[in-house]
């Protein structure tokens, strides 16, 4: 016996194949293309062509302009999402490569609108990450990676964002205050590696190098246990010499 469930899924199924035929279709034409036109085809008869762009005009995947259909914001939604994963994945493949080739864990942050943000840590139970006790984001004159991110910054944005988030000691290594910092911050070559010994964490010794993307400000990292310090320089040197050869501005386009 068929139920009214059992027989009604093969018929939402297939509405749903038709409309992303229809997608499909009218991504195909960059300047749009007729209901008449996609539903020849796809195939469709046009009056079920017609229901199916109504409800995917409504539903923002489509736009009806000067009686063409072309893509809606849902759709380019859709497609922005899906290029931004991808992005990400292959920046965390990356980061894992340098991971792996360096034997350290490998941090990659970017400042955008106002605020750090920690995008991808690459990490193993060999390499393990720093333990984040303090929130990166407010600590960022504490460690490396913020350090170089700050060291990017405008006079007008670097000093916005340390009345937003005031220089506070972590460790007795930490900068101990707002005007050390900025002296430091701007004595830093524009290229040169960032150092920071157990500033943010007791026991951590870390290293971060500038990376171009676009006009935002961002920066690939390493950390290293202290007993392993004589490491930090040459691992650091080592890390500015790899990333030319492996991350690119496509890769690091993010959107955020």
């Amino acid at each position: 016996m068929v139920t009214a469930t059992s027989a009604a899924a093969p018929t939402l199924i297939g509405s749903v194949r038709r409309a992303l035929r229809l997608l499909e279709s009218v991504g195909s034409h960059s300047d749009g293309a007729t209901a008449k036109q996609l539903a020849r085809e796809t195939g469709l008869p046009l009056p079920t062509a017609y229901h199916l762009l109504r409800t995917l005009t409504y539903e923002g995947y489509l736009r009806r302009e000067r009686g063409v259909f072309v893509l809606g914001d849902a759709a380019q939604r859709l497609v922005h999402a899906g290029a931004v994963r991808g992005r990400r994945s292959t920046l965390t493949e990356v980061l894992a490569r340098l991971r792996d080739a360096l034997g350290v864990p490998v941090y990659f942050a970017v400042y955008h609108e106002g605020e750090l943000d920690l995008v991808s840590v690459a990490d193993s139970p060999a390499c393990p990450a720093v333990d984040a006790r303090a929130d990166f984001r407010t600590t960022a004159h504490a460690h490396a990676i913020g350090q170089c991110l700050l060291s990017q910054l405008d006079e007008a944005s670097r000093r916005d964002h340390l009345d937003r988030y005031p220089v506070r000691p972590l460790t007795p290594y930490s900068v101990p205050d707002r005007s050390t910092l900025l002296e430091r911050l701007d004595a830093l070559g524009r290229t040169e590696p960032v150092l920071s010994r157990q500033e943010y964490r007791l026991g951590t010794v870390c290293a971060a190098v500038p990376v171009t993307v676009g006009a935002m400000a961002a920066a690939v990292a390493i950390s290293i246990p202290l007993c392993q310090q004589k490491r930090l320089l040459p691992t650091a040197e080592r890390l500015r010499r790899e990333i030319g050869s492996l991350l690119t501005s496509q890769i690091l386009s993010i959107s955020i």
